[in-house]
Formats: structure tokens, sequence, C-alpha cells
């Protein structure tokens, strides 16, 4: 690190105010990126030692405030806004509400003189059939819409019709050479439709061996399965909903793939996807393998050993969905404060503004607000933003700030501006990336989702120490949530990504309470008109975790250097094809 970077960190232990930093600057600047790279920590396994205060914290300095991240939340998580889907009158309410934001701040737009990408996408709003029918061995077996299945397409078709498809079991539908696995192996599924498992086989926890063992792995995401299916000339792929594994109720099954849903324009309006892309629930997967006379918990255990055989059903299903399909273009907000040294190297700050809009009425109440998700990322995004503008010292290298669209649809809006990037993807340091920010209080760690991926991590540790803080491994590794937010389409091109926030300690609370708001959070509010602003939020935890990568970039703004993928990343590869030659 320069000297400049060095006086800047000491500058700032003594702006946080509240913070007690119990180290020496010297300490703070052990996780500097001249640091020798570590092997990964395993999940739940703290990097540093909890600290043992409980007493509230004062607001961060800087104008993060819990205050200013409440105003925008209150204001983006409104019912004015309906609920944030992209393609609707809350699109543009919320897509200008971000720009003219940025703009007040005195951020410049984007390269092409514009605050907003153009992110074109189609509509296809589905409606399936109420039941579909299954039959074999004599028999028929009716399944219900919403009750035991959801069901869409990604094809451009006013109508998909599926009548009497052969169904066949191909374990958790994955082909992965590096494991030694292949679930489609000596399997014909051409005009079939296969029903697979969710999740990794690794994820059931018998063998530590397989995969990365209880940690998802890209293979476990329902994306990958629909792609392979297709590559295998599959008519359609369901997957079993199991909630556990799932890491989410039916219910967000039923607002997220109900309805209208969003994908990339593709020159062949779909054509190359599955007919039928699907879900069931494990009550009425039991019922299916019953009926082909076959046990599910039989199937599930062969799934999870080495060897497993895809086998047929012997069933067959039948079901149409009428779809109306429109093309529109979506927005990307973008704002940058140019750097004063290096103005073309770029460090990114993502948020997603989507929400899922107006749905299904839940307690009489229509509106999926997304408060926490993700009009929380959306606050931190701003607070920073005005953090950066009222520095007295500016960042040496260019601070990018990026509200993307279409996160809940699939992570649409930023894997868009990694294929169409506006500042290049060498010369990008780090993208920074905030998703539903604590709203219960201050917290004692910070929990880096994707954690022994790069040397971003030493950034978090150091950032944490000031704020009096420890790094902790992501607790829940099975829910795949590396692969679930903005930061993985940035990784996926070679981008060093930090996903980070305070999730597993409160520091009012402890642990047990932390973890108990986390399972609450996801049976009763996430994806639910309940995730709604409360004046009564603490948003303490929001704006110390917008404060501690405000740091973050503030540190990267002012070296040299470009942070690395540690050895063993998959990631590693795509940064050395962008930066050929270059020093990291």
């Amino acid at each position: 690190m320069r000297v400049e970077g060095i006086v800047l960190l000491m500058r700032s232990l003594f702006a946080l105010r509240g913070w007690l930093v119990p180290a020496a600057a010297g300490l703070l600047l052990a996780g500097c990126q001249g640091q020798s790279s570590s092997t990964a920590t395993t999940a739940g396994t703290a990097t540093g030692t909890a600290p043992t205060d409980t007493a509230s914290v004062v607001a961060p300095a800087d104008g993060i405030t819990p205050a200013l991240i409440g105003q925008h939340i209150k204001v983006l998580a409104s019912d004015a806004f309906e609920g944030r889907r992209p393609f609707t009158a809350g699109e543009e309410k919320t897509t200008s509400y971000l720009a003219a934001e940025l703009k007040k701040l005195g951020l410049q737009p984007g390269p092409n003189g514009s605050y907003f990408q153009a992110v074109p996408l189609v509509e296809i709003t589905g409606t399936p059939a109420p039941t579909a029918t299954v039959s074999g061995y004599g028999q028929r077996l009716t399944l219900k819409y919403r009750t035991d299945y959801m069901f869409l397409t990604e094809r451009e078709q006013p109508t998909v019709d599926i009548q009497n498809s052969p169904l066949v079991f191909a374990g958790y539908g994955v082909v992965a050479p590096e494991y030694g696995w292949d679930d489609y192996a000596g399997l014909d599924v051409k005009d079939k439709t296969v029903v697979v498992l969710i999740n990794d086989p690794g994820n059931a926890g018998n063998d530590t061996t397989l995969f990365q063992g209880k940690a998802m792995t890209y293979y476990g995401r329902w994306g990958y399965k629909y792609e392979e299916a297709a590559r295998h000339g599959a008519t359609g792929l369901l997957i079993v909903h199991d909630t556990k594994p799932a890491a989410y109720p039916w219910t967000v099954m039923q607002s997220s793939f109900g309805g209208a849903k969003l994908f990339p324009q593709m020159a062949d309006h779909g054509a190359s996807k599955v007919a039928l892309e699907g879900w069931m629930t494990l009550d009425a997967a039991k019922r299916l393998f019953a009926a082909a006379g076959q046990s599910y918990d039989d199937a599930y255990a062969a799934a999870n050993k080495p060897g497993f055989r895809p086998r047929p059903m012997g069933l067959s299903i039948s079901t149409t969905l009428h779809n109306k399909i429109t093309r529109k273009t979506s927005k990307n907000v973008v704002a940058v404060l140019p750097g004063t040294t290096r103005p073309t190297e770029y460090i990114v700050y993502s948020a997603h503004w989507d929400h899922l809009g107006i749905g299904p009425a839940i307690a009489g109440d229509s509106i999926y607000n997304g408060a926490l998700d993700n009009a929380s990322g959306c606050a931190g995004l701003l607070a920073i933003a005005k953090g950066f503008a009222q520095a007295q010292q500016k960042p040496g290298r260019s601070i990018v700030f990026l509200a993307v669209t279409g996160e809940e649809q699939g992570l649409l809006g930023s894997d868009y501006y990694a294929q169409h990037p506006l500042f290049p993807v060498a010369s990008t340091v780090a993208d920074l990336n905030m998703d539903n920010l604590p709203g219960f209080g201050p917290m004692r760690d910070l929990t880096i989702t994707g954690y022994g991926q790069s040397e971003l991590d030493n950034y978090a540790r150091a950032a944490a120490k000031e704020q009096n803080r420890y790094v902790l491994p992501t607790q829940h590794p099975e829910t795949g949530g590396f692969y679930r937010s903005d930061h993985f389409s940035f990784a996926k091109v070679g981008i060093p990504a930090l996903y980070a926030k305070g999730e597993f300690d409160s520091r009012l609370h402890g642990k047990a309470f932390a973890e108990e708001h986390r399972k609450a959070f996801l049976a009763k509010q996430y994806h639910q008109p309940s995730d709604e602003y409360d004046p009564k939020m603490d948003l303490r935890g929001a704006a110390q975790d917008a404060a501690l990568l405000f740091r973050i970039g503030q540190r990267l703004a002012s070296e040299t250097t470009f942070p690395q993928w540690k050895q063993g990343s998959e990631f590693r590869a795509a940064r050395e094809k962008s930066r050929p030659g270059k020093s990291m």
C-alpha cells in the first residue's frame, strides 16, 4: 500500500466515531494485498477472535447513517413503487429515483452519457394448465398447479403442449467430469421429461468426499440443471423441491415462479431451452415415485452414491402452458465518480434494485415491497456514494455505482453488464456487492459468502477490525449463496467479487438471536409481501456494513495493484485470460 493509503487508514480510525479499535495501525495493515494468500477456511470457523463487548454502537461516520439508509428504504419499498418489478411503472419510479439521487451527489453518468444501461429482456407470462396428468401402469395421477407444481418455459411460443412425455429419474441431473460424476450416463432423454433432485450429491452429508461436501457447488443450482437437460435434448426438467436443501420453502417457489418471468433475449427465441421448466413438491414427488412402483427414499439414497445410474420411471406426463410474450428493455442504473490519479481503473459497487412486484395476495397484501431484499442494498449503495462524494480526499481510482435489474429473475442485469461492460473487465479492480443488509441491529461478525476465493478477504478482515468485528465464513454453504447474488456475474468473467455482511452474530443479542432472526425471515418474509419497511427496523447493522464496504473501496482506490483470486479458485483462469501478462 502507498503512503497516502496508510494515511487514509489512520484518518479513518479517528473518523469512525464509536468504534474502539483495539489494534495499532500496523495490525490493521496485516491484511494488505501483499500478504500471502491463505487457503479457504471451512464453514463454521471464525477467522479472528470474536469481540467480547456487547455495548451499543454509535453510527458510523462519513455520512453513512442508519437514518439515511432508512430514508431510502422507506421510499424504495413503499407501495407507490409497486414492488419494483421490471417492465412496470415500479421500474420507472425506481430507476428514476436512483439516477436522480446519484446525480444529486454530483456523480457522472456512464460512458454512454446516460445514467442507464439498456438491458433487453423478454417477458413470458405463462398460464399453466390447472392440472398435469401422469399416467402409466394402468393408473392416472393428477397434479395440481401451485399445490403440487410450478411450471414455466423460456421458449417464446404462444402454447407449449406436452403430451405423454416419458418421465426418467436422473439423480441430481449433473454431469461433472472433474468429480467423476454423470447422472445422464447411458440414458437417452431426447423428447423425455427428466426428474431430478435439488442441490448436488455432496449436500446429503453422507459422504463428505462427494463434490464439496455440504457446500453447494454450481452444479446444485437450478439454472445449471435446466441447461444440462437442454444439452441432452430433453423436453422438460422437473426439480423436486425439498425445503432444507433448497434453503427456502415452497411459498418462495409459488411467488418466484408464477406469472410473468423475465429472460434474456435470445436469437433463437428460446428454442435451445427445454420446453418445460418446473418444480414439484416433495409430497408430489413421493406420490409420483409410488405410482411408478418405486420408493422415493430409495431413489434418493441411490442418487447420493457414486456409480448411480439413471432410470426410466415407466410413467408419462401431459400438460399445457399458454404464454403471453413481450419483448422490452429494462435498465441498469450506473453512475461514476472519476478517479484523480488512475481514472481508467474501476471499483464497482453493485446492488439489485428489482423485486417481485404485485402478486398473489397473502394476508390481504399483494405488493411484494422487498424492503430488505433489496431496497436495503440500494440504500447502502446510495449511502456509500454520498460517503465518496463528500469525502475530502477523492479516490485515485474511479468508483462505479451500479444498480442492476432482474436479479430476482436469475441475475439478468448483472450478467448482461458482465457480458456488455460499460467499463473494461480487465481494468475493473473489484466488485463489492450488497444484497439484503441486516435490519436487526449492529453485528459482531462479517460473514463472507465465498470465503477463501480471493484476496478481498484480506481487505474485509482489515476493515472488520476497524469496527471491532471478526470475519466468518458463511455458516450455511449448503444454500449456494455464492451463486445467488450479483457478485457471481462479475466472478464469472474474472473480476474479484466480495459479498460480505453481518449475518450470524448480533452485537446486542448474540448468535442464537441472529440465527433465529435469519430463519424467521426466510420462513415469513423472504419473497413475501411482509418484507416491508418498518420504522422500528434497527438499521445500525446495515449502516455498519455500508461503512465497512466504503472503507474497502477507499483502500482499493488508493492502491496501484489488483487483488488476486487465490490458487484453486475456479475464477482465476478467467482473470488471467482478461489480463494476460499483467501484474495482478
